[in-house]
């Protein structure tokens, strides 16, 4: 394959592609712009840096793809840790409601869980997809895998593929590029340095759904992998019962992502490893002979702690353990080290992005007309749970439906790309 450094011109290129639409990114978010606007009747085409498209999307289906969850609206926008309120009425044209008549559209059976999760009644993401890009072959959407976004150039998209660079010249576009989160399925956050180049307003990205860092002794070792539960989770006001479980690096786990959001910027996190025995019965229960059993095996049988909640209460405690009292406070309120998050690159999620004072209510550049954004680049942060792929699916629909207007209002008149 011929490699080009990014920015490296021929004196001869191809001819540009020129559809009417640009889609850059082919994540659920870019999908859905795709959908909207090749429903309009205009030429579509897809570019993504990956060699297939919704490499992530693929890998969250792989432990059963929970595509939303079922509540009232604004219960479900107030989940959202970060931009509920600049979301909700794009997720009010676009809610979990929505998201099953979605399925139901792409012949696609779902089921709510007990926990109001909504799932594909297969549990895969594949059926969903191979519909999906059917539908949109069927339009006439091109799809160009291996192609990385490397800039503006002119009235057009600067890309490098595996056949050198090309040009592609659209009367609009819609971004859809990713965070900063599993680089390894394509979301790099490379693309910012683009936005950075043209001084189009960002904030930093910031890990989230994500693992802290915990700096173990050797004694932890031998339960790595270890789930903990049930615990009650505590950070500041924010309270999560469930479990996480004991990693090499640290805490991580459903419950920890819950509370990531609030952990990242430094909060202390409290553990209570005994949420259904209050702290007069935990002393009272310490209090009994324990006869030549070890203290630990005593906290096991008079507490009913597991291995594991013994270390971690061992790690984390540095009093005296004749001090009953001081030891039921330690079991109800523990305070492990944290040491800040995981890197980025190991989060679910991102935050951070394009915030929303760069764009108009069309999600539309205020700094580049006829360029739009969508999906996890954007600047809102969501907690696992069917949030965060609604919200890109939403915010796809929104800038897809948008651009497709942009184009009818244009109709006679092509819009430079930028």
């Amino acid at each position: 394959m011929r490699r080009f450094a990014p920015g490296s011109v021929l004196t001869s290129l191809p001819e540009p592609l020129t559809p009417d639409a640009l889609v850059i990114g082919a994540g659920p978010a870019g999908l859905m712009a795709a959908d909207m606007i090749s429903a309009a009747g205009r030429r579509v085409v897809i570019a993504d840096a990956m060699p297939s498209p919704a490499r992530k999307f693929l890998m969250a289906g792989k432990s059963g793809l929970n595509v939303s969850r079922d509540q009232p609206l604004p219960e479900f926008v107030s989940s959202y840790f970060e931009g509920g309120e600049w979301l909700a009425p794009i997720l009010d044209n676009f809610g979990p409601q929505d998201v099953k008549v979605w399925l139901d559209s792409h012949g696609i059976e779902h089921f709510t869980g007990s926990s109001k999760r909504i799932f594909p009644q297969g549990m895969k993401a594949s059926p969903l997809l191979r519909s999906w890009l059917g539908l949109l072959a069927g339009r006439g959407v091109e799809l160009k895998t291996r192609w990385r976004w490397d800039g503006w150039d002119g009235d057009g998209y600067r890309f490098l593929t595996p056949d050198g660079p090309r040009q592609v010249r659209a009367r609009c576009a819609v971004l859809a590029v990713g965070g900063a989160s599993w680089s390894r399925l394509g979301s790099t956050g490379s693309w910012t340095r683009l936005f950075e180049d043209r001084e189009i307003e960002l904030n930093p990205f910031k890990p989230t759904n994500v693992g802290c860092r915990v700096p173990w002794s050797e004694h932890m070792e031998k339960h790595f992998g270890q789930p903990v539960k049930p615990v009650r989770m505590q950070v500041g006001s924010a309270e999560v019962h469930g479990e996480f479980v004991i990693s090499r690096k640290g805490l991580e786990g459903g419950g920890i992502y819950l509370l990531s959001n609030r952990l990242r910027e430094g909060e202390p996190l409290v553990l209570d490893l005994l949420p259904h025995m209050d702290r007069a019965t935990v002393a009272e229960r310490l209090t009994r002979p324990r006869g030549r059993n070890s203290f630990s095996n005593h906290m096991r049988k008079a507490l009913g702690l597991t291995p594991v909640k013994i270390a971690l209460f061992r790690e984390c405690f540095d009093g005296d353990v004749s001090d009953v009292d001081a030891v039921a406070g330690a079991l109800k309120a523990l305070r492990p080290q944290i040491a800040g998050p995981l890197e980025i690159d190991e989060a679910i999620s991102t935050g951070g992005g394009v915030p929303e004072t760069a764009l108009d209510g069309n999600l539309m550049l205020r700094a580049a007309p006829g360029v739009f954004c969508a999906g996890e680049m954007l600047d809102w942060d969501a907690p696992t749970g069917g949030y965060l792929l609604t919200a890109c699916l939403a915010t796809g629909r929104h800038a897809g439906m948008a651009a497709a207007g942009w184009l009818e209002s244009r109709v006679a008149t092509p819009t430079p790309a930028c």
